[in-house]
């Protein structure tokens, strides 16, 4: 399996907001749906939808009625979510300190929000529980913080009569936690994990049955030891569903014992299902960072990773893991060409001076990983990407007035501007303030889409327009190793670049006509790719 990060060449639309402790679920093979959520110390109540056949991100319009008269839930986290159908069933949760017991229900066919009334045993309100879907009717919650007290109760939801079901079982039982994982494997619920009372973190696996009516067998917990590598104790990981087994990835434990630091997790480790075992899952590539509360989904043979918290960062990256033979890992091969060896590369130098498709392809390959650093998706004819207006971006008239010691009139605003690209050149890394990077990004987006990117897609090649002006160093990249360096028509030059890091900013004009080529790296070497270009 491989790791990908999400490019914009895999969406289109609005993606989600960073956040954790935010629920995914699958609706049938058509979407994911994503609510609420926890970041920048709010509670979040909104709703992200990723259409699987369009491969579009976008925001709903939902309406409905609850109880208090709102469209929908409150801001909220750390609830469970469950999909039957096409509808999305809510619980519980907590905004600010108030742990929640309400249960909504979202029909994604005309994104309508309806507030419950339940009947039966009604579940106390409650943070971190744990829930599956059982078939297409009902759904199991298990566990939770009630703000008090960990819970190991067990409920079962009939979304047809709305009634709950609190399962009576006897002999015994798992401690009672939160933060643990509930997946529904056939006729067993299987939890594992979680933080449970006293706080210590648990690693432990149990699987209940007696939740099929059909099967007529009497509730009751087994713990499983099973052969294998089998997952460190953690709490806040996922555990999804694909094919003959499950994949837990992520979480975070303690540091061993008594330790009171937490450890973040990234790790991938499957419980096979035909060979009834633990086994650490071999992944290649660069991994997500280690996080807790994320969301996985199963997309296909796909898995698509969002979220999560470190203790310090709340992420909203996207991440694929996906087979060896699919396009997503395909194209690795081709963006940029890592896996050519050495020997091949001098040979694709010293060879032929005409143009093969395979040198085409690895000329093309620094721009596609330009396009995916930057978030610029490239059609065939021409570049699009969301960029401000030259003209309309304030903080760059601010800062190129401020460096005029006036304020110009909109005439002079383009030469104040240019001032300012001089001033940006002339200046070394360290000089550059904090306040400047965003107005210098978007300088360079805007560069790079009218005066580079759209003669590379009209005439397809990969060369620099003989234009005059300056030279700008624009992209930076880790993990290369080869460019070339042109000097003349024919005569080239391969070099390693040095193993360091260097800033993101204008360098010396001398360095104008180095090109990438080929990055062929070691496992854990951090290189870097100067890409130049003039306007």
């Amino acid at each position: 399996m491989h790791w990908v990060k999400a490019d914009s060449s895999d969406f289109s639309g609005n993606l989600p907001l960073p956040r954790s402790g935010h629920t995914a679920v699958n609706v049938g093979k058509s979407k994911v749906v994503i609510f609420g959520g926890f970041a920048d110390r709010r509670f979040l109540d909104d709703i992200s939808v990723y259409d699987i056949e369009n491969k579009l991100w976008f925001t709903p319009y939902c309406t409905g009625s609850g109880s208090d008269g709102q469209a929908g839930p409150s801001p909220r986290a750390f609830h469970v979510a469950v999909a039957i159908d096409c509808n999305m069933f809510i619980f519980g949760g907590r905004t600010g300190s108030k742990r929640l017991g309400d249960f909504w229900m979202l029909d994604t066919d005309i994104w309508q929000w309806s507030e419950l009334t339940s009947y039966g045993d009604l579940p106390s309100p409650r943070e971190f529980a744990a829930a599956s879907a059982i078939g297409n009717r009902k759904i199991v919650m298990h566990g939770g913080w009630d703000g008090k007290k960990w819970l190991s109760d067990v409920y079962i939801l009939d979304t047809i009569s709305l009634e709950w079901m609190e399962l009576s079982i006897s002999g015994s039982a798992p401690p009672p936690r939160c933060g643990h994982s509930a997946t529904m494997v056939e006729k067993r619920l299987l939890i594992f994990g979680g933080r449970g009372g006293g706080g210590p973190i648990m690693g432990d696996l149990w699987a209940l049955k007696g939740l099929i009516e059909e099967e007529n067998e009497t509730p009751g917990w087994t713990q499983l030891k099973l052969p294998g590598q089998a997952p460190s104790p953690r709490c806040g990981h996922t555990v999804t569903s694909g094919g003959h087994y499950l994949l837990l990835f992520g979480g975070h434990g303690t540091g061993g014992w008594l330790s009171r630091y937490d450890i973040y997790h990234n790790d991938c480790i499957i419980l096979d299902r035909v060979s009834v075992q633990w086994k650490l899952l071999t992944t290649s590539n660069a991994l997500p960072l280690p996080r807790a509360y994320h969301s996985m989904t199963c997309i296909g043979a796909r898995y698509l990773l969002f979220g999560g918290f470190d203790g310090k960062s709340t992420f909203g990256d996207l991440w694929w893991l996906v087979p060896e033979d699919d396009s997503i890992a395909k194209r690795l091969v081709s963006a940029p060409p890592d896996i050519l060896s050495e020997s091949k590369s001098v040979t694709t130098l010293s060879g032929s001076p005409e143009s093969s498709p395979k040198e085409s392809q690895t000329e093309q390959a620094p721009i596609l990983e330009l396009q995916k650093r930057l978030g610029i998706s490239i059609s065939s004819s021409k570049a699009q990407v969301n960029l401000v207006d030259e003209m309309e971006d304030k903080e760059l008239h601010e800062l190129s007035s401020r460096l005029a010691g006036e304020t110009l009139p909109t005439r002079d605003q383009f030469a104040c501007i240019q001032a300012l690209r001089d001033h940006w050149r002339r200046s070394s890394e360290s000089s550059i303030q904090l306040q400047e990077l965003g107005p210098l990004l978007r300088d360079y987006q805007r560069l790079i889409i009218h005066k580079y990117l759209k003669n590379i897609v009209s005439n397809s090649q990969f060369t620099t327009p003989n234009l005059p002006g300056e030279d700008y160093c624009f992209f930076h990249l880790k993990n290369a190793s080869l460019v070339w360096h042109q000097e003349g028509d024919d005569h080239v030059r391969v070099s390693s670049l040095p193993l360091r890091s260097f800033s993101p900013f204008p360098l010396p004009h001398h360095w104008s006509h180095q090109r990438v080529l080929q990055r062929p790296f070691s496992e854990g070497s951090e290189v870097r790719v100067r890409f130049w270009c003039r306007w």
